[in-house]
């Protein structure tokens, strides 16, 4: 999510730095729930890895944030994950898709996923396989 907009969503709530979620790859699944097509969500899979931003999140905000992404309609769970960060290991909470894996997002959803890992700080060769991700158009 982009730094701004997490800002906005859960302004209590403080980014506490960067890391990577080791054993698992960002996919898209649930097309038939999101507004664009499928929604970013994450699978496991031990040869891979997704670059994550952790936060501070207070209570206000994680019941703000289970409402926006939909935990409360079983859409998203959460689950607890080990995130590597150059301080050493930290668990953190990582909402999960509740829905199928498969589909194409849109080009500019793909775009947002792309420009928030950018913003956030993420490596140019992660952003770049990011934006080099297949895409759907709008409407076909």
């Amino acid at each position: 999510m982009d730094p701004a907009l997490m800002a906005e969503r859960c302004p209590h709530s403080p980014q506490r730095g960067t890391g990577w979620l080791e054993g698992w790859r960002l996919t898209f699944g649930g097309e038939d729930i999101g507004w664009e097509g499928p929604l970013a969500t994450v699978v496991e899979d031990v040869t891979d890895r997704v670059f994550v931003v952790l936060y501070e999140i207070s209570d206000i905000d994680e019941r703000s944030l289970d409402r926006w992404d939909g935990v409360t309609l079983g859409y998203f769970r959460k689950t607890r994950v080990r995130i590597e960060t150059h301080d050493g290991d930290t668990s953190a909470w990582l909402y999960v898709l509740d829905a199928y894996e498969g589909g194409l997002p849109s080009g500019r959803y793909l775009g947002m996923v792309a420009d928030a890992a950018e913003k956030a700080g993420a490596p140019a060769d992660y952003v770049t396989d990011l934006r080099g991700r297949p895409s759907a158009t709008l409407g076909s």
